[in-house]
């Protein structure tokens, strides 16, 4: 952000009022089975205005980023999935607020539509639009236990429709996924890596309540990963990506209040600052070898 806006910038998670082909009976009625609340934990509630959801999301940050500058990031559930014309306007809104120097819109890769990809062009020409694609991975087997609703060939589709657009692609993937081993997780990263896409989101696996993901953890179905589980999977991940792919996430935190496992997850700050030491551990033996 700094080598790009010459400056620290702050996401505002934004809720646009979008629903998902998930949840409303196009492909299923219950979401993915890790999802509680369209994975928008730290949204702005939804009002009557996105000017004024900005400014609500800013005042919950304003101590952490004196430059003043951010991105508007509709995270909650599918953003380019409903009338153009309503995204048309929630978008231009959100990117004519002065302080926003570029949109992030969460999205599905079967949701992107000529006519969506239109628009997504237009205001890339006005300020910089970056799309999220919620992958997980690209087993499919393990797609189709969490209920993802399209094969991996539509995310390849997207991503080429994306670049060709001119759009910036980050992609999510979650690390820890019921029955995918080390090995199995290191293949989705490396498939992300190759995939034309500019940026990657690792994401530990939480289990929330209320979802069906904490009703299999509960009848001991899964276990979650343990820090140094998550780490060392985390690394390899990174290993198996081009150097000049930007990592956007090294981890996540679930909402607290929701949170079933894994309870060490809880405490972000511990968690980067164990990443962190972990990789200078490892970067100095590596030197030291060398």
């Amino acid at each position: 952000m700094r080598e790009k806006f010459g400056e620290k910038v702050y996401k505002l998670a934004l809720e646009g009022g979008f629903t998902c082909p998930n949840r409303d009976g196009t492909l299923g009625t219950k979401g993915c089975i890790f999802c509680l609340g369209g994975s928008g934990d730290f949204a702005e509630k939804p009002c009557e205005n996105i000017f004024l959801q900005i400014e609500k999301a800013k005042a919950r940050v304003a101590a952490k980023n004196p430059s003043g500058k951010y991105i508007a990031y509709f995270q909650s559930y599918t953003n380019t999935y409903g009338p153009v014309e309503k995204m048309r306007a929630l978008f231009t809104e959100a990117i004519s607020h002065p302080d926003v120097v570029a949109l992030s819109i969460g999205t599905r890769p079967d949701c992107l539509p000529d006519e969506v990809l239109e628009l997504l062009s237009e205001l890339n020409k006005i300020k910089p639009v970056w799309v999220e694609l919620g992958l997980q991975t690209v087993h499919e087997k393990t797609a189709e236990y969490i209920r993802r609703g399209y094969p991996l060939c539509v995310f390849d589709s997207a991503v080429k429709r994306l670049k060709k657009a001119g759009i910036y692609v980050i992609v999510h993937m979650i690390i820890g996924l019921p029955g995918e081993t080390s090995e199995m997780i290191a293949k989705t990263a490396e498939y992300i890596g190759k995939s034309g896409a500019d940026g990657i989101k690792l994401q530990l696996l939480h289990v929330l309540e209320g979802t069906d993901l904490a009703e299999d953890y509960a009848s001991g179905k899964f276990k979650t990963l343990e820090p140094e589980e998550y780490i060392s999977v985390l690394e390899e991940c990174i290993r198996r990506i081009p150097p000049e792919m930007t990592v956007h996430r090294l981890t996540g935190d679930g909402s607290k209040k929701h949170l079933v496992a894994p309870l060490w997850s809880a405490d972000k700050k511990r968690v980067l600052n164990a990443i962190n030491a972990a990789f200078r551990k490892d970067n100095l033996e590596q030197g030291s070898a060398l």
